[in-house]
């Protein structure tokens, strides 16, 4: 289960890296770090290991969509709003990812965080987008969304925290969490 993760988030890292030809010890220590985090709160059990992933182009998450199921997250995937709304009508998740722009509208993952938070569904909702950019994470904040991230190694973090039990009360605008007064 580590192994796995940890290569998947690895290859996450390089397909992404504008520089593919090395990845550095530090990198590998910090994707290990994560995974040993999300490995303990594994033990610690989860409520719904289910997540729901919205994108036209689901062939893009492979890598880290393989890193969250070496931890035992399952996956329902999506490929637009409406399609997603319909699944969440007749299905519990434990939380939800879903990319920014679709062939709906470049802003479709708020579209969808929206239509959520005005039916009363409070399921955790993180972007895996294009821009990591604070005033995007701030935004998502706004909408009612738990983080905002184009790193796959941050995204481990946020959804494993939140699948296994360790809900933030609040994500800053840097992408840290904040759980009980203390940033992670």
């Amino acid at each position: 289960m580590r192994l796995s993760a940890v290569a998947s988030l690895t290859a996450a890292k390089q397909t992404k890296s504008q520089d593919r030809s090395t990845t550095t010890n530090v990198q590998i220590e910090d994707v290990v770090r994560s995974v040993e985090s999300a490995v303990n709160l594994v033990q610690e059990g989860a409520n719904n290991p289910l997540i729901l992933w919205v994108d036209d182009n689901p062939m893009n998450n492979i890598y880290e969509r393989q890193a969250l199921e070496s931890v035992g997250i399952r996956f329902v995937l999506s490929e637009d709003t409406t399609d997603a709304l319909n699944i969440l009508s007749r299905q519990s998740f434990g939380a939800m990812i879903s990319d920014m722009g679709r062939r709906e509208g470049p802003q479709e993952g708020y579209a969808l965080l929206d239509s959520l938070r005005a039916r009363g569904d409070n399921t955790p909702l993180f972007f895996f987008a294009s821009s990591n950019a604070p005033e995007h994470k701030r935004e998502t904040l706004a909408h009612g969304g738990q983080g905002c991230t184009n790193d796959g190694q941050e995204l481990f973090d946020m959804v494993t925290r939140a699948i296994f039990g360790r809900h933030p009360s609040k994500v800053t605008t840097n992408g840290t969490w904040r759980f009980r007064g203390v940033e992670h």
